[in-house]
């Protein structure tokens, strides 16, 4: 503003302007924007402007000159202007005169206003006058204003009235940051599984709603769409709404945005945010932040992190209190927090009690525990329960304990059902069990599958040495499998399996695998097959193993050996290990050969 002279007069009011030699920030130019409207609308007010009377009340309420507003409020509503009554009514409702407020609401929503409507519905569900609660949220809900339809859908929502998800949508469709949340939280809730129709386009919807509201600076919906995205895959997404929820202070984001990180490598980062979490009182946090000092060695700090997380309401301090206890071999003090756990609850602690007291020698005290943590669901206590019925003969209560964990995709637990089967001569239900326990991962399934399928398979050809190599049936696929994971008698079985079809090579590297992992027939049918392409010294040494170990033919096969050099003591010493080690057949074969040599040695 240009000034003539030291001093000018502003809209004649008597005000003076000083000069300022530096040039007016944007705040200050706002500032001076609303000193000017303010003049412009009292002139107007002066000159009997009704509704600038109404718009300068408005406008010293929301700066909160309340003794300013109430004069220009009061001649607006008496001149009908029904914006002036509803903020009459608001600011008597600041100052404490509720009821006087709520009179000039109602003349302002008689008149048409939306927002005097929601605010007399709330006047009237705060007392407790539910019905002309809903009949002005309604009022106000119908003529389109996004705050009443969402007081409306609050109400619905408390009483049942299946009506209150209508007017949710309707308030977050205009806007209603929160209505949007609790829209998504409520279509989350009952969104089908994953395997029904029509799952994806839930999510979608639910998704879409979140996104509107984390959008406004909802921190829970950022939140729960940045596990929506993580779920998907789209971590780095998901890591941004985690990390926005998070600078906004929610602790289970920041909690949430550590694991993402730590599963990333980034464990120190991790750790910054777990750390934030947990000072917010988030259990999930500390217990993570527990679990990092462990791994580190950092048993005191890591236990102070427990114990912050259990002060913080979450059980899994507790159990996992009882698992760093059991570590360090304080079995006394591992039992206590298990128990505290078990009781409130944790159905892994109650696993991990029963355990602790099987191991004591406490069977009696054991199964209740296995049993609880059974029935709240622990996969584990089910396959254990199978375990504890079956080492005292009960054999039928210990296979519905197995194929309640098989069922649940227990991989062991598939196994003894699989084998019981078997024993039972029901092959199809045998072969779908272990199918599921060698699919997991059990190389001992995965033998016995094998040996299943291997047992339909018709007799093939002998092969000759260095014929072509057939493909490979399923079974010995599954023996491959079990083979590679370290199963001896798989090792052995590949092998032959090799040697029927000429591959020598192979057969004696699966041999020699099984060999030299202490199977004495894997070291037999290598002596064997050494023996066969002329390494009779070599094949002594793994035929001296497997005898060592038991195996009643290579003894038999060494004493042959010693017999030929002319070694007659050390030949009779085989013979007789293999009479004593048999079986029926190698013992006769072998005792008529030590006959021999005994004839021989005293000739």
């Amino acid at each position: 503003m240009d000034v003539m002279g030291d001093k000018a007069t502003l809209f004649e009011t008597g005000r003076f302007v000083q000069p300022s030699v530096e040039e007016p920030t944007r705040d200050e130019m706002g500032d001076m924007g609303e000193a000017a409207d303010e003049v412009r609308l009292a002139l107007a007010a002066q000159n009997g402007d009704t509704e600038a009377t109404s718009v300068l009340g408005a406008l010293l309420l929301r700066r909160g000159d309340l003794d300013g507003a109430e004069p220009h409020l009061r001649a607006a509503t008496a001149a009908g202007d029904r914006a002036a009554a509803n903020n009459l009514g608001v600011l008597l409702h600041q100052r404490g005169y509720a009821d006087e407020a709520a009179g000039w609401w109602r003349i302002a929503a008689v008149a048409g206003s939306a927002a005097a409507a929601h605010a007399l519905g709330r006047h009237h569900r705060e007392r407790g006058d539910e019905p002309a609660a809903e009949y002005w949220l309604r009022q106000s809900a119908e003529q389109g204003h996004a705050l009443g339809a969402y007081a409306l859908a609050d109400l619905l929502e408390h009483r049942g009235d299946a009506g209150a998800e209508h007017w949710m949508r309707a308030a977050a469709e205009r806007g209603h940051r929160e209505a949007a949340y609790r829209l998504a939280r409520a279509l989350d809730r009952r969104a089908p599984r994953e395997d029904e129709a029509g799952a994806d386009n839930a999510v979608e919807e639910i998704e879409q709603w979140y996104r509107q509201a984390a959008a406004r600076g909802h921190r829970r919906a950022a939140l729960h769409l940045g596990a929506i995205l993580e779920k998907r895959g789209d971590l780095k997404e998901a890591g941004r709404w985690y990390l926005t929820s998070a600078k906004d202070g929610e602790p289970r984001a920041a909690c949430a945005l550590g694991f993402l990180l730590r599963d990333a490598g980034d464990t120190d980062s991790a750790s910054v945010w777990w750390l934030r979490a947990a000072q917010d009182g988030d259990g999930n946090a500390a217990n993570a932040l527990g679990a990092l000092h462990a791994e580190r060695g950092e048993t005191q700090t890591a236990e102070r992190w427990y114990r912050a997380a259990l002060d913080a309401g979450d059980d899994n301090g507790a159990y996992n209190l009882g698992l760093l206890c059991a570590e360090q071999g304080r079995t006394a003090q591992a039992e206590q927090w298990y128990r505290r756990a078990a009781y409130a609850g944790h159905r892994e602690a109650a696993n991990a009690l029963a355990i602790l007291l099987l191991q004591g020698g406490d069977t009696t005290g054991a199964e209740p525990w296995f049993s609880k943590a059974a029935e709240a669901g622990s996969v584990d206590a089910a396959f254990n329960l199978g375990i504890l019925h079956a080492g005292r003969g009960e054999e039928p209560v210990a296979l519905r304990w197995y194929e309640r964990a098989a069922a649940a995709g227990h991989t062991e637990a598939a196994l003894q059902v699989g084998m019981a089967r078997l024993r039972e001569g029901d092959e199809q239900e045998a072969e779908r069990h272990l199918r599921c326990a060698a699919g997991g991962g059990s190389a001992e399934a995965a033998y016995r599958l094998a040996a299943v399928l291997d047992a339909r398979r018709p007799p093939e050809p002998a092969h000759e040495l260095g014929e072509i190599v057939h493909e490979k049936t399923e079974c010995e696929e599954w023996y491959e499998r079990a083979a590679t994971q370290g199963h001896r008698r798989a090792q052995v079985r590949v092998g032959m399996l090799a040697a029927a079809r000429g591959d020598v090579v192979e057969a004696a590297r699966w041999y020699r695998a099984a060999a030299e992992a202490g199977s004495r027939n894997g070291a037999f049918n290598l002596g064997l097959l050494l023996a066969r392409e002329g390494s009779e010294p070599e094949a002594a040494v793994w035929w001296t193993r497997a005898a060592d170990a038991g195996h009643g033919r290579a003894a038999l096969r060494l004493a042959l050996v010693y017999a030929r050099r002319g070694e007659l003591a050390e030949g009779q010493k085989w013979a007789d290990r293999a009479v004593a080690l048999g079986p029926a057949e190698v013992a006769e074969r072998a005792g008529r050969l030590r006959d021999a040599l005994r004839e021989e040695l005293s000739a």
